[in-house]
């Protein structure tokens, strides 16, 4: 398959400060990759690399097997981009801001504004100035923006930065409508893994400008941590008779019982039949997962040398 986004031990120093550090990574097309880290992680300093905003240290980004540097003009037309914080003309409207960026474009149709607004549901703050926006309708703008020359990449630095939940459900669905119609390749930084997590094909953590796990996302799955949680009448009864049958068991925050391997994950019914043979009553027993910011903190702290 081929790629959209190739980077080759791409460094950036400012200083004595490493932003990012000997990154490589692969983004093929067609796919949406997520960028994760926390703050200061080194995200948008790696995106403003890949934009050719600033020169690397060391190392190399090649976009569509094009070397980048702030001569390639003719690669950015095939790119859009969202800042971390987009930018407008603060006294001109949303249309007229958008007809500005479809010149500098030379977006040839003259609907690619309508439809812009339309897609980003901004039709009703059109008219308004963009010195006027919300934060949320400040992004919706940026991503028409970002999409108003129909790109074959978009690389967007926190893209629902914002917006309330209604609006994430909208870009959310906006993307995946952009990725398996019309074979847009995403490349989305953010620091929220649970969204990231619900659209992208591949995920890549960085922790301090280090790029530490790349997994497609349907390994992160496997590699969540789950375990049975049990309630009883006898919590007491309870533990003692599933530890002499070989399950390891804890007290959980609330009294629960936490049981976990393998084995008590895949045959929750075991433990169940093993408790209403001695006659313990039992009010509660379901298999829970470890949610993503765990997960993710648990990757981080690994990369600070805790165990995972």
């Amino acid at each position: 398959m081929d790629r959209a986004i190739v980077t080759s031990d791409l460094t950036k120093r400012y200083g004595n400060a490493t932003a990012v550090d000997r990154l490589s990574l692969q983004v093929r097309e067609g796919e949406i990759y997520g960028f994760l880290g926390l703050n200061g992680a080194g995200k948008t300093t790696t995106i403003r690399l890949l934009l050719g905003m600033i020169r690397p240290s060391e190392g190399s980004a090649w976009v569509f097997g094009v070397r980048v540097h702030p001569g390639a003009l003719d690669l950015w037309s095939r790119v859009g981009y969202l800042a971390e914080t987009p930018s407008a003309y603060p006294e001109l409207t949303v249309r007229e801001n958008l007809e500005v960026f479809r010149r500098l474009r030379r977006v040839g149709d003259p609907k690619a504004v309508e439809q812009a607004i339309e897609r980003l549901g901004l039709g009703p703050h059109a008219d308004r100035h963009a010195g006027t926006l919300s934060l949320g309708n400040r992004q919706r703008l940026g991503l028409a923006r970002a999409l108003l020359h129909e790109p074959a990449l978009l690389i967007l630095d926190e893209p629902v930065n914002g917006l309330d939940p209604a609006g994430i459900v909208e870009v959310r669905a906006l993307l995946l409508e952009l990725v398996h119609q019309r074979g847009v390749t995403v490349f989305m930084s953010s620091h929220l893994l649970s969204e990231v997590a619900r659209i992208a094909t591949r995920i890549g953590v960085i922790h301090q400008g280090r790029l530490i796990e790349e997994i497609d996302t349907e390994e992160l799955e496997r590699r969540r941590r789950r375990w049975l949680v049990v309630d009883t009448r006898n919590q007491r009864a309870a533990q003692s008779i599933l530890e002499a049958a070989g399950f390891a068991v804890a007290a959980g925050e609330d009294g629960e019982l936490v049981v976990t391997g393998e084995r008590a994950v895949a045959c929750p019914d075991e433990v169940a039949r093993l408790l209403v043979e001695r006659n313990v009553g039992l009010t509660r027993l379901s298999v829970e997962q470890e949610d993503l910011e765990s997960y993710f903190l648990r990757l981080i702290g690994a990369a600070r040398g805790g165990e995972r």
